[in-house]
C-alpha cells in the first residue's frame, strides 16, 4: 500500500506546528530531505509527522536538538536497547534536577534583596540595583 503524501501545510497543521518549523527541523537533520515535486514542492508522509511530533514533545521535556537527534539514531538503530533511551532520560533529569536547584537559588537570592527594598526613595539608592552592580 502506497503512503499518502502531503505538503508541508498539511504536515505543520497535523504536527501542530508552524512551517518553519518543519524547515528548521529539516536544515537542523532531524527529518529526512523529502522528495519534490516536479514543481518543487516538498512532499511528506505520515511518518515525518509522527517525527516532527516526536520531536516538539521532546523539546518540550527539556532535550535538546542535539539529544533528539541521538535520541532519533537509537530509534532506527537496530542494536540500540531500551537501557541506552533509559539512561538518556535519566541524564535528562539529572539536569532538570539541577536547574531546579540553580532556579530555587536564584529565586532566594531575589527574595532577599526584594524584601531589602523599602519601595520608597530614588533609583539611586536602590539596595537591588547595588546589588546586582556588585561582583
Amino acid at each position: 500500500m502506497r503512503q499518502q503524501m502531503m505538503k508541508i501545510g498539511a504536515v505543520a497543521a497535523r504536527a501542530d506546528v508552524n512551517i518553519q518549523t518543519v524547515r528548521y527541523y529539516e536544515r537542523r537533520g532531524l527529518l529526512p530531505k523529502p522528495r519534490r515535486t516536479a514543481s518543487n514542492y516538498r512532499l511528506y508522509s505520515e511518518d515525518n509527522v509522527r517525527r516532527v511530533r516526536f520531536v516538539k514533545r521532546a523539546q518540550e521535556l527539556g532535550f535538546s536538538l542535539k539529544e533528539i537527534k541521538e535520541l532519533l539514531a537509537l530509534r532506527i538503530d537496530s542494536r540500540a536497547t531500551r537501557v541506552q533511551v533509559r539512561e538518556r532520560a535519566e541524564a535528562k533529569i539529572t539536569d532538570i534536577e539541577e536547574k531546579i536547584r540553580s532556579l530555587r537559588a536564584i529565586k532566594k537570592t531575589l527574595t532577599r534583596l526584594a524584601t531589602t527594598c523599602g519601595g520608597g526613595g530614588s533609583v539611586g539608592d536602590c539596595q537591588i540595583l547595588e546589588a546586582l552592580e556588585q561582583a
